[in-house]
């Protein structure tokens, strides 16, 4: 400066001040004036937002100004062409990259979606209760953001023949019981397939076999025998009991093995016998008279016709007392005092008698019991007594002891 005014004078130093004032208030007033006409914008980045003062003439020269770069993927609130106005505002979201693994299935994905639920609708997907999601739909999505997915699916337990289902996205067989509360022995006695630490997939069906053991006691008898032992007192062809005969017992003690209530395995684990008792029988071998010849019966039987032949209905009827007997019972012989093999016929019509009342041979008629042979005798059958024979013993105690009229057929 000091240089300037030594070179020019006075009077003209003055003007050059005056001019360099005028420049400067004109470039003063420029930047004024420059200032003034920028427009004012709102502009938002990821929702952080900043006044901008500018004069570009479109949002994309807004853009390039801010130095933002607008990729495929993000959103801008107005097309790249449209006008800057004063007072506008402009939102710019930059799209953020996100993995989705469903089921171990991975794709990527660009949103500009606030929260994760704001993305599953942007994306169109659609998920149940029962699924699991790695993250809450309620958090925020920010860029490299991985979401892990697991659909899940129904699994059936077979429980013992009862079905139960229940909706799982995977883990063991063991974690899915312990989720749906089924009880099961945890010492191995119940069946389950595919083993408890086996992983669940969705072909899966959990059977469970309920393991039970039962003990059962059973009680059989045991059949007596009957010992004969010949007697010399008693008359041939009767029968006498000594001794009672008495049935044992087995006592078997089982081990019961049941798949759902259904028996599988039966197992005897103890057995306890009590053995029977024989019933002892007298055989009766004494003879009582030598067995009537032909002629004999011949004459008792023309005697008894005589006799008849008094009665008015040609036939002699006496009032005797009845019982019953059969060859049915145990250690009976079954064989008549006249041979006859009562057990070879058992309803065949024979009566025990007193011989010197009814001949042995006669033919006869006995009230309630019909026409029969007297062909046996017995150390009890003595006058008028007779015995008939039936085939069983509840016919024998049907009959017990009547009074019946008894007549000689011939």
């Amino acid at each position: 400066m000091r240089l300037i005014q030594k070179l020019l004078p006075a009077s003209k130093m003055k003007l050059v001040i005056s001019g360099i004032g005028v420049l400067a208030l004109l470039v003063f007033s420029g930047f004024v004036l420059f200032e003034a006409t920028k427009a004012e914008v709102v502009f938002a980045d990821n929702g952080k937002e900043q006044t901008v003062m500018t004069h570009t003439n479109t949002v994309e020269d807004l853009l390039e100004e801010l130095g933002i770069t607008v990729g495929k993927h993000d959103a801008i609130s107005h097309e790249m062409d449209t006008p800057i106005e004063h007072g506008m505002s402009v939102e710019f979201d930059a799209a953020k990259e996100v993995t989705v693994s469903i089921d171990g299935e991975e794709e990527t994905y660009y949103t500009t979606a606030e929260t994760v639920d704001d993305f599953f609708t942007e994306a169109n997907f659609s998920f149940t209760e029962q699924d699991e999601i790695s993250h809450n739909t309620t958090e925020a999505t920010e860029d490299g953001l991985h979401i892990e997915v697991l659909t899940a699916y129904e699994v059936t337990i077979n429980d013992g023949g009862k079905e139960k289902r229940i909706w799982t996205t995977g883990g063991t067989v063991e974690d899915l019981l312990n989720k749906a509360e089924v009880r099961y022995d945890r010492k191995g006695e119940d069946k389950i397939e595919p083993a408890l630490d086996e992983e669940i997939t969705k072909a899966d069906e959990i059977s469970i076999v309920r393991v039970s053991e039962e003990e059962e006691v059973i009680t059989e008898t045991l059949a007596y025998d009957t010992e004969k032992r010949e007697d010399h007192s008693l008359l041939k062809g009767n029968e006498k009991v000594i001794s009672e005969g008495k049935e044992g017992t087995v006592k078997k003690i089982y081990k019961i093995i049941k798949e759902n209530n259904k028996e599988v395995k039966r197992e005897l684990v103890k057995e306890d016998i009590t053995e029977s008792v024989n019933e002892v029988v007298a055989i009766g071998t004494k003879e009582e008279q030598p067995e009537p010849n032909l002629v004999t019966v011949a004459s008792k039987k023309s005697n008894a016709s005589a006799e008849s032949s008094s009665n008015n209905s040609g036939s002699k009827s006496i009032t005797m007392t009845a019982s019953a007997f059969t060859a049915g019972c145990s250690g009976c012989s079954g064989m008549t005092a006249t041979g006859i093999n009562l057990k070879a016929n058992p309803n065949m019509k024979v009566i025990a008698v007193d011989p010197n009342v009814i001949p042995l041979g006669t033919r006869v008629w006995v009230e309630g019991y019909g026409e029969a042979v007297a062909g046996d005798t017995g150390g009890h059958i003595k006058g008028n007594r007779i015995d008939l024979h039936v085939p069983t013993k509840s016919d024998a105690y049907s009959w017990g002891v009547k009074t019946v009229q008894v007549k000689v057929i011939d």
